[in-house]
């Protein structure tokens, strides 16, 4: 794949299980969420917990094959870098990752770390974080690195905002004592852009910049796209990297049944399109996709299909075909990587 692909980012899950790859179900049969607790577990292969279904089934992120399928269509559309969700190098998700980086590599596609606010999180157990999977994947051909950025991986700290700033620069200032700075682990960090004035928390902190992450316009002000050009601006004044993430659209509801005030309709792939326009509109370092995969929360691109079960008939794409989204994705990442090159 192109390199300028590599600007090209998308949020992956590889939580996913099935009986005859796993020896159980994994989160295809997610509870519902209530705030008084107590939810129901969905019943797979036809009764998930989501509100599209995945046109290859319930597959397994510890598939080989399901794989396959999944690395080759997101090299098909366009997309460079996968940003692996990542909870701990005592979860499931962390067992994924050598076949995930095998995989990829035989598309020519790269991967990231987005990690998640898994126990303990703090700034050391950050460092140790960046440590361990350095130490572990950081000489696999698919292990992801910033050429424009002294080679050093990139990773995604979602909801960091948890942890004070002052705290992230015990390891991210240079002039800590603690520092990854200028060390074998230096890293691009990359914070979570929640709230209007979360610039102060990004130069506090130490971080080399900031993304977006949520698919629902409105939901944050860093996920309003009316903010990104105003975004975009702050980041260039002050030598940080801006990474918008766009999204499809949003719909939780099967699993979080009080959540409709943050869904968001598909429009026939209009929301899409509107989202992709105004990253681009701001000029961005890179843009990131939410999500491939994420089908508890309706922001995947990967394909659906319709289907209907005794008391629920699944959201698809219609009229759309079920590989809409990533052709359209194509679309966009060729349009972003020609702005890229028009830009230089």
């Amino acid at each position: 794949m192109n390199d300028d692909y590599s600007k090209v980012h998308a949020f992956y899950y590889p939580w996913y299980g099935n009986p005859k790859t796993d020896g159980a179900w994994a989160h295809w049969n997610h509870n519902v969420i209530l705030h008084e607790g107590g939810g129901k577990a969905y019943n797979p292969p036809d009764d998930i917990g989501a509100n599209f279904y995945p046109q290859i089934g319930c597959y397994s992120s510890m598939s080989r094959a399901d794989l396959d399928v999944q690395m080759r269509q997101m090299r098909d559309a366009g997309i460079g870098v996968i940003a692996l969700s990542w909870w701990g190098a005592d979860r499931q998700e962390d067992k994924t990752v050598p076949l995930t980086l095998d995989v990829a590599d035989k598309y020519g596609l790269k991967v990231c770390f987005h990690i998640e606010p898994y126990g303990g999180r703090n700034a050391v157990s950050f460092k140790e974080t960046i440590k361990y999977l350095v130490d572990k994947y950081g000489c696999h051909n698919a292990f992801y690195r910033d050429k424009e950025r002294g080679n050093r991986p990139l990773f995604y700290l979602y909801d960091s905002y948890l942890v004070p700033a002052e705290e992230w620069a015990t390891v991210l200032s240079p002039d800590a004592s603690n520092t990854i700075r200028g060390t074998q682990y230096d890293a691009v960090v990359i914070a979570l852009w929640v709230k209007s004035g979360d610039g102060g928390f990004v130069l506090k902190g130490c971080f080399d910049g900031f993304y977006t992450y949520f698919a629902t316009d409105g939901f944050t002000y860093g996920s309003t796209y009316a903010n990104w050009q105003s975004m975009s601006r702050w980041a260039k004044e002050h030598g940080k990297i801006f990474i918008p993430s766009v999204g499809p659209g949003y719909d939780d509801t099967r699993i979080r049944p009080w959540n409709a005030v943050n869904r968001r309709d598909r429009e026939g792939g209009a929301y899409y399109d509107r989202m992709f326009q105004a990253a681009l509109d701001a000029k961005p370092d890179f843009v990131s996709v939410t999500s491939f995969n994420e089908w508890h929360e309706g922001t995947q691109i990967e394909p659906a299909v319709p289907k209907t079960i005794t008391d629920y008939k699944y959201v698809d794409y219609s009229p759309r075909e079920p590989d809409y989204y990533l052709k359209r994705t194509r679309h966009w990442a060729d349009r972003f990587l020609d702005s890229q090159n028009a830009g230089r």
